[in-house]
């Protein structure tokens, strides 16, 4: 699969495989936040930033072939990766189209997408844009009024640590953090997300965070252990990390790893829900 430089993750087979296991391990809190923004059969569902698809698939087997899920993203790979599958699960009311989500409604027109949509959906998506207010604005103009905007994104992500803490850990996901701020990226876009949609029409409904740990050999420690094999890689090409700082990280994860006494604090996800006056 080609990789696309916009995305600072990549949208190669790790990271493929990596958003694969991401969206399972975190299928259930967006479960969650589509009941409370009423996603039901019969809806006609956005989702900005879609990637390979995996989360759409879920909307569509709850919208139903009497709903459409349209997926929109910047990656030719993971847009026909999203059309295969909807083609592999029987969904031909799931399709997906490649754009830049901060022109998302002149995308949507232009691939005849023009009804406006009951409910759209985010994740982690705002934290990477070079102009979120551009993408919230762009949401607005082809949601309904009394539609629903739903958004997972951090707050606060650099609070993630090892506990106890350990400086080579620490001083990696600080420039974790900094890599993303140097590619127009905000890993604190969340802090300013009720604002940006006030300012686009919606009124925020709900607020919540999901803060969890991870606990070596439990469900979630998977979540950050596939991280490092994609982002630590392009944070040494990158210039974020040295060599010697990669390896004391991964020597400082390893030893966490074998550790049933650690655990790790995962970046605070918070659940977003803002209707479109």
């Amino acid at each position: 699969m080609a990789t696309a430089p916009e995305y600072v993750l990549g949208t190669d087979d790790i990271e493929l495989a990596r958003l694969g296991l991401q969206h399972r391990l975190w299928a259930d809190a967006a479960q969650l936040l589509w009941r409370r923004a009423d996603l039901i059969p019969g809806s006609r569902v956005l989702d900005i930033g879609a990637g390979p698809g995996f989360a759409a698939m879920d909307m569509a087997a709850l919208t139903g072939p009497s709903g459409s899920v349209v997926g929109l993203d910047e990656s030719p790979a993971f847009v026909a990766q999203f059309n295969r599958h909807a083609a592999e699960q029987h969904k031909p009311w799931a399709s997906a189209h490649a754009g830049d989500v901060h022109e998302l409604d002149s995308i949507l027109a232009r691939a005849g997408e023009t009804r406006p949509f009951d409910l759209a959906y985010c994740r982690w998506v705002l934290c990477f844009v070079k102009d979120p207010a551009r993408v919230v604005r762009a949401a607005a103009r082809v949601l309904r009024p009394g539609a629903r905007f739903c958004i997972q994104d951090y707050f606060c992500y650099s609070t993630m640590s090892l506990a106890p803490k350990e400086p080579a850990f620490s001083a990696v996901i600080d420039q974790v953090d900094r890599s993303w701020r140097d590619r127009g990226g905000d890993p604190d876009i969340v802090g300013r997300l009720p604002a940006l949609l006030a300012e686009a029409g919606f009124r925020v409904t709900h607020l919540e965070v999901n803060h969890r740990i991870a606990r070596p050999g439990d469900f979630m420690w998977t979540w950050p252990t596939i991280f490092w094999e994609s982002v630590l890689p392009r944070l040494v090409a990158s210039g974020h990390i040295t060599p010697a700082m990669r390896t004391a990280f991964e020597q400082a994860w390893t030893r966490a790893t074998s550790d049933p006494s650690r655990f790790c604090l995962l970046p605070p996800v918070f659940d977003v829900i803002a209707e479109r006056i």
